[in-house]
């Protein structure tokens, strides 16, 4: 195929997602054999699901407990700047889906330590102290793509849609075919779904 012009992603997520997980973990994939730079934001799927009653109580659980986690992304963000959100998501997201450790506080401080952050960034679980920034860098996504989706969100080249929700996560030349036709479709003027239902749980290998 032609070569590339390099191509800027913007990607959302909630590290207590599972999807928005793999689709992260493709995003490193595809950055490998295409031309890819990828920057890293924050949404929260408790404010976006703020106010619904009709949710099953698990998921209500799993919603609760979800503000620490971001809050503590958007205070290291804050703090250190965007360059930290990687590292740090990538050591909140291997813990909450691979090793299935529970979004509490001693998690959050084994993932600061491995990101190199101070533990007391773990003190942002239970302030709403960073809720406005959070609350901004959830609607920087949101706002593009409509909040009747979820997570992930990604921009590319500034055209933003909901997902990709695949499973397992695309490697090698999977991984950049997946990106190629994300390019094509963002390439496309009016198109905005493509869509069916999940017949498959998360893949985490």
């Amino acid at each position: 195929m032609p070569e590339q012009e390099p191509a800027q992603l913007d990607f959302w997520f909630d590290p207590v997602c599972p999807w928005a997980w793999i689709a992260s973990r493709w995003v490193l994939e595809a950055a490998k054999v295409r031309p890819v730079t990828a920057r890293w934001h924050v949404m929260s799927l408790a404010i976006l699901n703020s106010g619904k009653e009709d949710l099953p109580e698990q998921y209500k659980e799993l919603l609760q407990q979800a503000w620490g986690p971001v809050r503590v992304c958007i205070a290291a963000e804050q703090k250190f700047g965007p360059e930290v959100l990687l590292p740090l998501y990538t050591a909140l997201g291997r813990r909450f889906h691979q090793d299935r450790a529970k979004p509490d506080r001693a998690t959050v401080e084994a993932a600061l330590a491995e990101a190199g952050l101070p533990a007391e960034l773990a003190d942002a679980m239970d302030t709403t102290e960073y809720d406005e920034a959070l609350l901004a860098s959830h609607h920087d996504g949101m706002d593009r793509v409509g909040y009747e989706v979820g997570t992930p969100v990604i921009s590319v080249n500034g055209v933003s849609f909901f997902g990709p929700v695949v499973s397992p996560i695309p490697r090698g030349e999977d991984a950049a075919r997946l990106w190629d036709g994300v390019l094509l479709v963002a390439g496309t003027d009016g198109f905005f779904e493509l869509k069916r239902s999940r017949t498959r749980d998360p893949i985490f290998d």
